[in-house]
């Protein structure tokens, strides 16, 4: 997720300071990602340097008080209208935690690895439990909060597909591998006659 894009997401709407920023983002991300606020900060620091956002004293207003307020220039605007249109990359496999810990355990003498994939299963099942129960009783003015859940549920379902599947396939290969062994035993056998 680039918080810097949302940001200047935010900033688009109009100028505003760096704690209202991150309760603005908490809220509209349905209070899923939690923000620290030294984040948001760093954050507008950055935006600034590149000159995508300025600040009340770069605009040469000169404020009391602790709270700055910052607002997105043309740069950050063009920023964020490419960042809107530009396609996420997923044209190569992320290198998912999971996907690893079953490549390791395939190699790893001793290793359970049907074990694994039902652990992993289960847990995964239960957060969709817990996903769904959250979506149930969010309110319906909610659409944030729906729409993570929306996305959590499906992205974790695909999860359990890839376990089912991986399940599938070691089992195959299981049934496959005595008969290949069988097979070249045989083919050894007939050349030594």
């Amino acid at each position: 997720m680039s918080i810097r894009h949302a940001l200047l997401a935010l900033l688009a709407e109009g100028p505003k300071y760096g704690l209202q920023l991150r309760q603005e983002f908490e809220s509209r991300t349905g209070e899923v990602w939690p923000l620290n606020v030294g984040q948001v900060y760093l954050t507008l620091q950055r935006l600034e340097r590149d000159e995508l956002v300025e600040s009340e004293d770069a605009a040469g207003v000169e404020r009391e008080g602790p709270q700055k307020t910052f607002r997105i220039t043309p740069a950050g605007q063009d920023e964020l209208t490419t960042w809107l249109r530009t396609t996420p990359d997923v044209a190569g496999p992320p290198r998912d935690e999971l996907v690893i810990k079953v490549l390791v355990a395939l190699r790893l003498p001793g290793a359970d690895v049907p074990a694994l994939l039902q652990a992993h299963r289960r847990h995964l099942v239960e957060l969709m439990q817990r996903y769904t129960h959250l979506k149930a009783e969010a309110p319906d003015s909610e659409l944030s909060l729906a729409l993570i859940a929306d996305a959590e549920l499906f992205r974790l379902e695909a999860v359990v597909r890839w376990l089912d599947a991986t399940e599938a396939r070691l089992a195959h290969q299981s049934h496959e591998q005595p008969t290949a062994r069988t097979e070249r035993a045989v083919t050894r056998r007939a050349a030594r006659v």
